[in-house]
């Protein structure tokens, strides 16, 4: 089982540069950061807040480092062009010397896309753009030349160089929704889903069935989840945490009982547990002594 860091994009860039060395020093496997521009709100108001754009973080991450992987998780495509994508993500991975994965997603912030004027497309086209985009971009980062002429896009005897560093550069896709994950399982090389296990075994079961579905090998995956971790042996704070609007995708509790939780996710196949900071603490080195405690105490013993 590997073990990521995920530093909240509200954090200051020397914030997120210190985890990013403080993770390459203890043997962590990813960082990855959100991409998106303002606090979501879950409809189309703004609040104010800090968000820092990750196409400009992840390189400084990758030059402050030497062996943890970096990508977004995810960036949406109803936002970035599929040229836009597969060039930045191949310069990145050649900054970094191999270490980059490209998160993608059909994109879903309400409050971004009305603020800037970005067509947040109902469901069903904005699956059938992503299918397009992530095609192009799998093409501009393998192919000498991409041409692909679809609903949404055109493109024409396009390059993409220099190709990235890997022979292979990875995409995960991070989705839960039927039509999305047999996408991801014809495409990807990768999928990501939020979720407790019962909830990440839930949907672990549609990834799957999708694989089956299109004739993917599962095993040929490498799957991540995501859940917060509150690492308490107080009833009060744990009840709290279990019962929010986040209560799904919490993992609240004691050490032997964060253990068992994430044992629960190896049974079920994960590969990778990424493990947000939003719940670690409230300043930089709370957090990072937070990072350090899950590692030795919990990660330690899968």
């Amino acid at each position: 089982m590997k073990f990521s860091v995920w530093p909240n994009p509200s954090r200051p860039p020397s914030e997120v540069l210190d985890l990013a060395r403080t993770a390459d020093d203890d043997g962590w496997y990813c960082l990855w950061y959100a991409d998106h521009y303002m606090p979501n709100t879950g409809d189309e108001t703004f609040v104010p807040g800090d968000v820092h754009e990750a196409w400009s973080v992840l390189p400084a991450v990758a030059a402050v480092t030497s062996r943890i992987r970096l990508g977004p998780l995810v960036a949406p495509t109803s936002v970035h062009h599929p040229a836009l994508l597969a060039n930045r993500a191949a310069t990145i991975d050649r900054v970094s010397g191999g270490r980059f994965t490209l998160g993608l997603g059909a994109g879903w912030q309400i409050n971004e896309h009305a603020a800037y004027g970005i067509d947040l497309e109902a469901a069903g086209t904005r699956v059938g753009r992503f299918e397009e985009s992530i095609q192009i971009v799998r093409s501009l980062l393998d192919d000498d030349r991409t041409t692909f002429h679809g609903e949404f896009y055109d493109v024409t005897d396009a390059p993409c160089d220099p190709k990235p560093h890997q022979d292979v550069l990875p995409i995960v896709v991070g989705t839960g929704s039927p039509r999305m994950l047999k996408i991801t399982a014809r495409h990807a090389q990768q999928w990501n889903t939020w979720g407790a296990p019962d909830l990440a075994g839930t949907v672990r079961t549609k990834f799957l069935a999708a694989c089956d579905e299109v004739g993917t090998d599962p095993a040929s995956m490498h799957t991540s989840v995501q859940a917060l971790i509150v690492m308490s042996d107080d009833d009060a704070t744990i009840d709290t945490a279990r019962g929010g609007p986040m209560g799904d995708r919490t993992i609240a509790g004691s050490d032997d009982h964060i253990l068992e939780q994430l044992g629960r996710y190896a049974d079920q196949g994960f590969d990778e547990v990424i493990v947000p900071d939003f719940t670690l603490g409230a300043s930089h080195q709370a957090r990072i002594d937070a990072y350090r405690r899950f590692q030795a105490d919990i990660a330690s013993q899968l």
